[in-house]
């Protein structure tokens, strides 16, 4: 299997990362967005969103990396993504989540106003923008708090999908001024989740 990805960009390190942690072998190919590499009509072909990673298995071909975690999760037997319906749809709620609350509406936001425009220098950061991302990280970090204060993990009191679906965004907490320190039971969760040696091996330098 190849994935072409970004490695500096969440959604591609954390697809390496668990395929690593479960042990199926990926080809990287490297699409490098700072050359707008993205925009070339051979990467189209493959994912016409234009954005990064995309995995390519033979004649299959997917995008989106949520829907690329839950297919190489499903190549090999593991306990991160398992074959029991109640513990995947759980995993699955937090995904959902993730992608719909926590990412889109908060974490996507800050990462892109106080790090992606100043990498790209594509202007200074929209203050209305942030401020509005920021209200949001506060009201869906209390339901994360919240749920870490009765459970060690986000599903199953172990490491699953859900931790490499949810918890990314939070490397760059600082630069982004997500206000990680207020809520204790995230930042112990997310200290233990970032000592996993496949996330250490994985997360951008620098």
């Amino acid at each position: 299997m190849k994935l072409y990805g970004f490695p500096p960009s969440p959604n591609t390190w954390k697809v390496l990362a668990l395929a690593q942690h479960v042990g199926v072998p990926l080809e990287c190919e490297l699409v490098d967005l700072a050359k707008g590499e993205q925009r070339r009509l051979s990467y189209l072909a493959l994912n016409p969103t234009g954005r990064t990673p995309t995995l390519v298995d033979g004649d299959f071909v997917l995008w989106e990396s949520t829907a690329i975690m839950q297919y190489i999760g499903s190549r090999k037997e593991n306990a991160l993504w398992p074959s029991d319906d109640r513990t995947r749809a759980d995993i699955m709620r937090w995904q959902s989540w993730q992608l719909q609350h926590w990412g889109a509406g908060a974490c996507e936001p800050l990462l892109f106003e106080r790090i992606v425009k100043p990498f790209f220098n594509i202007g200074a950061p929209d203050p209305a923008v942030v401020a509005k991302a920021e209200a949001a990280f506060l009201r869906e970090a209390r339901v994360l708090d919240a749920h870490l204060a009765r459970h060690t993990h986000l599903v199953a009191n172990r490491v699953t999908l859900a931790e490499y679906s949810v918890a990314p965004y939070l490397v760059h907490a600082g630069a982004c001024g997500m206000k990680i320190a207020e809520f204790p039971h995230v930042k112990r969760w997310f200290a233990e989740v970032v000592k996993l040696p496949t996330w250490q091996e994985y997360l951008p330098k620098g």
